[in-house]
């Protein structure tokens, strides 16, 4: 077996590797484990995670949640709503979503009134001030989005929410 020249590199052991360490070394404690990174849908869920947090604590800030901004925009992009059918728009329980439209209503951002057909069904719409408070989610929620996809181009970016796009509309359930 010829020598080794200087700077070369040993060919890698045979076998697995201790724990904690990989053939180039010991991977860093909180290193993610290439098995999860192989995986697109960990990294969809954690990416998920990291910018639906980053939109939450902007909304606690002003009191509100993501579910006050599902509502506003539901509203806003399909105009007036029975309650109910809000429910199964948005996939949110009949009690949080009355929850949600009591603060909202209460804050002035949607109007509730009873259809005067059928008194056991109560129709939210949102107000001027609801899609001005939208106006300025949105503008929060595109702030998280330009943080999380900051190493991204602009075209990369338009590729992947087309690709995202797609892949959302062909969930089950999705309207």
């Amino acid at each position: 077996m010829a020598p080794e020249e200087p700077g070369s590199t040993a060919p890698a052991p045979a076998g697995p590797s201790p724990a904690g360490t990989s053939p180039a070394g010991p991977s860093p404690a909180g290193a993610t484990p290439p098995t999860l990174l192989d995986l697109s849908a960990y990294l969809l869920s954690r990416t998920g995670k990291a910018a639906r947090s980053r939109l939450a604590d902007r909304l606690a800030r002003r009191g509100l949640r993501l579910w006050d901004m599902a509502v506003l925009a539901a509203l806003a992009d399909f105009g007036p709503h029975a309650q109910r059918d809000l429910v199964r728009r948005l996939g949110v329980d009949a009690s949080d979503m009355a929850k949600v439209a009591d603060q909202l209503a209460l804050a002035g951002y949607v109007e509730r009134a009873r259809d005067a057909a059928d008194r056991r069904r109560l129709s939210v719409t949102v107000t001027e001030a609801g899609r001005a408070l939208l106006a300025e989610l949105r503008a929060e929620a595109l702030a998280v989005q330009d943080e999380v996809l900051a190493p991204l181009s602009g075209a990369e970016r338009r590729v992947l929410h087309e690709l995202l796009a797609r892949v959302h509309a062909e969930l089950p359930g999705t309207p």
